[in-house]
């Protein structure tokens, strides 16, 4: 009776409970923010230094996210140490702020099975390894713009993506991200069905100021 009821209580338990185990996923989710979009909704009355005038700042890595095939985990138990204030501020510069930093690490990058170290700069690595298009790059005005259009952009400026590997979205009709499906040796592949939900529509893009 007692082995019936450990394995009864085992088949109820939440999978989340089971699955949230620091190293154990499939892929990642690179997630690259348009700077000028979260600027214009928030990051100005922050007083963000990314949206400071003059510094022209159009993606940066929200964040590198371990995947399930359906689904995510997050705030995962490690025995890794938690990054320095020092190590999360020498990430501002491909992520905005030192803050978001060590909040990515807190709730993605602790699931990674990596240290602090080890995943900024496998973070780093991600974000070097994707090429922003030229266009996008040297935006000088505000356009409206489907999200077929940024896609069809970011494959041409990096071959080995698809249209199933990466995906667009959008908050309040702007640009929000362009999330991008990595293997965890960081090769381009098809996102799970739950990551792939392209805005629709056109958006705005405002252009970096």
């Amino acid at each position: 009776m007692k082995a019936l009821a450990a394995t009864a209580a085992l088949l109820l338990a939440p999978a989340a409970l089971a699955q949230d185990i620091a190293g154990r996923f499939d892929y990642y989710v690179l997630s690259l923010s348009w700077s000028p979009s979260w600027c214009r909704a928030e990051g100005g009355a922050e007083d963000a230094a990314q949206c400071d005038a003059g510094r022209r700042i159009g993606f940066v890595v929200h964040g590198l996210w371990p995947q399930y095939e359906r689904g995510w985990p997050e705030d995962c138990r490690t025995d890794a140490r938690d990054p320095s204030r020092r190590e999360s501020r020498a990430m501002a510069d491909v992520m905005g702020s030192g803050g978001l930093a060590w909040y990515q690490w807190k709730k993605h990058g602790r699931c990674s099975g990596l240290t602090a170290r080890d995943y900024f700069a496998l973070t780093r690595k991600a974000a070097k390894a994707i090429a922003v298009p030229g266009p996008l790059h040297r935006l000088d005005r505000d356009v409206t713009l489907p999200a077929q259009v940024v896609e069809e952009a970011f494959i041409e400026a990096n071959p080995a993506l698809t249209r199933d590997g990466i995906t667009v979205t959008c908050r309040d009709r702007a640009l929000q991200e362009v999330r991008i499906c990595l293997t965890r040796d960081l090769e381009p592949r098809a996102c799970g069905a739950d990551a792939r939900r392209d805005c629709p529509g056109r958006f705005l893009t405002p252009a970096p100021r």
